[in-house]
């Protein structure tokens, strides 16, 4: 299973659309994966939906990764969880993960991304990769030079996140990404499952002639 196509969910840019709405109408335009990223649910009511995401991707076969929340990922069954820089560190997480559970490291420099691989990541995201709106917090784009620079300095899965898009999903792949990660792109789309497919249909392309 790749990376190629990496779906966050998120109700507000979903315009009000479920969790489980979006999984599954992502899935259904060819995403890869799917990370459940939710910071306003209590714990009860966000394993209810981590429950529920987790039947639709595996009926559809993608990947489901939690985010933050090593605990709640493997009571759901998820495959794997993400963690940003404030998060339970990526060794730690990796002595207390079953063997093949999948564990990702936002990061934003070459430096970071190879302690993160050092740490036991099995893929690391630049965040973020361009400015985006999508995530209040995120700071001003990284860039593609930058992009290049880590794809050369590990060994495992680049994702890149952050303001990725139709009009510039070909660049990021071209400069070394294995795959994208989009909230706005696709959940934000009035289609999802076209705007998906749309993406996946890029990527695609630019990995067969590289």
């Amino acid at each position: 299973m790749g990376y190629d196509l990496y779906v966050i969910t998120d109700e507000t840019v979903g315009r009000g659309r479920s969790h489980a709405e979006l999984a599954a109408q992502a899935v259904a335009g060819g995403a890869d994966v799917i990370q459940l990223r939710e910071k306003r649910l209590p714990a009860r009511d966000l394993l209810h939906v981590a429950t529920a995401v987790r039947k639709i991707t595996r009926d559809f076969g993608a990947l489901f990764i939690v985010n933050d929340h090593l605990d709640l990922a493997l009571r759901a069954g998820a495959d794997g969880v993400h963690l940003g820089a404030t998060d339970l560190p990526v060794s730690e997480a990796r002595s207390l993960a079953p063997p093949g559970f999948i564990i990702g490291a936002s990061v934003d420099s070459a430096a970071g991304a190879v302690r993160a691989e050092a740490a036991g990541a099995d893929y690391v995201a630049l965040s973020p990769t361009f400015a985006t709106g999508s995530k209040a917090d995120a700071g001003p784009g990284l860039g593609l030079s930058l992009l290049s620079v880590v794809r050369a300095a590990v060994s495992i899965p680049l994702i890149a996140i952050g303001g990725i898009n139709a009009g510039n999903v070909a660049d990021v792949i071209a400069a070394g990404a294995d795959g994208v990660a989009v909230i706005s792109a696709v959940v934000g789309a009035d289609d999802v499952t076209a705007a998906a497919r749309d993406l996946r249909a890029r990527i695609a392309a630019v990995k067969q002639d590289r």
